[in-house]
């Protein structure tokens, strides 16, 4: 029975020393290089004062948008571009070719050979869809490039749209010829 009255009041010793049923807890292998009781002072290393981070350039919200065109060429993100153009976010080259029968395999090489490749080439043919020969349609598909081919318009409007989605596309238009039907003609009346 000595023993255990020993071995009681060891317990309590210990307990009260913080080993034992302390309401804080201590770890059993406690180090000063583990442990965060150590806060750094103003005065101490200039690691303690606060990060602050600047933006530089902000993110590209939707990329390169066609806010207008017409029969002289289009504007693109405040850039007017007279003549058939290609856009190849981030840039907008003057593209070489008079009409839609000017789009051979030689004209769209350059939108294959594009790093990073892109998934979708938007063709606008003018003021009406016209048929592309085959055999550009066919190495844009051995390439891995879908194709859209419509009127300059709606070709505006697809790449527009592609870019909000944030895929990677690229257009080759051509304007559109001048209408007649939106010309305003002045007004003859004699009254």
């Amino acid at each position: 029975m000595a023993t255990a009255a020993v071995f009681a009041r060891f317990l309590l010793q210990k307990s009260t020393q913080g080993f034992l049923f302390s309401s804080r807890a201590v770890p059993a292998f406690s180090s000063p290089f583990l442990s965060r009781a150590h806060r750094l002072e103003p005065s101490d290393d200039e690691l303690y004062q606060r990060t602050t981070v600047s933006v530089m350039q902000k993110d590209v919200d939707n990329g390169v948008l066609i806010h207008s065109y017409s029969s002289a060429g289009f504007n693109i993100d405040g850039n007017r571009v007279f003549g058939p153009c290609a856009v190849l976010p981030p840039a907008i080259l003057q593209w070489k070719i008079g009409s839609s029968k000017d789009i051979t395999e030689e004209s769209v090489s350059l939108f294959h050979m594009l790093e990073p490749k892109i998934e979708i080439l938007v063709l606008g043919t003018g003021a009406r869809l016209e048929r592309i020969d085959p055999s550009v349609l066919a190495l844009l598909k051995r390439k891995g490039i879908s194709v859209e081919v419509q009127d300059t318009p709606n070709a505006c409007a697809t790449f527009n749209f592609l870019m909000s989605e944030r895929r990677i596309v690229a257009a080759g238009l051509i304007p559109p010829s001048p209408s007649t039907a939106l010309e305003v003609q002045g007004n003859n009346n004699n009254m």
